[in-house]
């Protein structure tokens, strides 16, 4: 029949993932934001015979990466951190987003580097809510490596 043979071989679940910050493993709900593309140069000389540009590859480009983790009692280390901007100056670290395997064990490892806090969004409050209180925290970094583990 069609896909026996592909029986052994499946995609992995996004479901089961750690992230380390400068070597603490910190809980989050979703991680997004892990994407990186290159910037298009348009350019075409004045006696081409084409009658377009050509297109070549320009700056790379990440977007930030964007958290999400519930609030839990006393837990301000994401305030702190983003508290410490001052001018032009923040502390910078590693962050280490890793899609695990059913053992735990890495598959697939992305690593930001130079990252610091941009933007820190609180829960929303209702007083007929049913839900968890989540907290959103919005990272920039000066490039992201891919590693098959």
């Amino acid at each position: 029949m069609a896909g026996e043979a592909q029986d052994k071989v499946w995609p992995l679940p996004k479901f089961y993932f750690k992230v380390k910050i400068a070597d603490q493993e910190v809980s989050f709900q979703e991680v997004s934001g892990l994407d990186i593309e290159a910037q298009v140069i348009e350019y075409r000389h004045g006696n081409s015979p084409e009658f377009s540009t050509i297109k070549m590859p320009g700056i790379k480009k990440s977007s930030n990466v964007t958290l999400k983790k519930g609030v839990f009692k006393s837990d301000n280390a994401f305030w702190n951190w983003f508290n410490q901007i001052k001018m032009n100056t923040i502390e910078r670290k590693a962050v280490i987003i890793s899609l695990l395997d059913e053992a735990g064990n890495d598959t697939m490892v992305w690593t930001l580097k130079n990252a610091w806090p941009t933007k820190i969004t609180a829960t929303d409050l209702k007083s007929d809510g049913n839900e968890v209180a989540v907290e959103t925290l919005e990272i920039a970094h000066e490039g992201i490596t891919i590693a098959n583990a």
